[in-house]
């Protein structure tokens, strides 16, 4: 190696550091564990007004939904979707009760959306979203967005039970 090329490497700056993959900066491809079952995420959902993402997971021919909302710290809720319809989406009650189980409006908003991938919605836009607790700590989501509702039926998740396995 010659003098030349020394000096040169001696003042190249150093490469900076690849910054770790966080949870919200996941995208469609990646590797993910939740309760010690693997998912591959084939969708994301990101709310652009509030720090939330709302990603599609598959396990095989099981498909399930990874609420992260990022305030003080992450927070996590798992869903599964359900069948089910209201009468009409200018009325949503602040209470439903489903199988016995009385779930209690928590939070109403609409936030503009962006998706990627495989998500209930096939467009980005302006979407509603609804969501419940009930007194034993289960969670209920309602969205609609350009005349279709889902919902969905989930629960809290811990930090430490999601890992993220390999991101692209």
């Amino acid at each position: 190696m010659s003098i030349f090329n020394r000096i040169k490497n001696i003042m190249k700056k150093p490469e900076p550091p690849k910054q770790e993959k966080s949870v919200l900066t996941l995208v469609p491809g990646d590797i993910l564990e939740v309760s010690l079952i693997t998912y591959e995420i084939i969708g994301k959902t990101s709310l652009r007004d509030r720090n939330e993402i709302f990603l599609t997971l598959q396990d095989g021919n099981t498909i399930r939904y990874l609420k992260v909302e990022s305030r003080e710290k992450l927070y996590y809720e798992l869903y599964t979707p359900i069948d089910g319809r209201l009468d009409s989406i200018q009325e949503v009650p602040t209470t439903i009760n489903m199988d016995d189980v009385a779930y209690h409006m928590e939070e109403q908003f609409s936030a503009q959306v962006m998706n990627q991938g495989k998500t209930p919605f096939s467009s980005s836009g302006e979407q509603y979203i609804w969501e419940f607790q009930s007194d034993n700590h289960k969670l209920l989501r309602l969205e609609w967005q350009d005349g279709r509702m889902m919902m969905y039926e989930g629960e809290s998740i811990l930090t430490a039970d999601v890992q993220i396995i390999r991101g692209t």
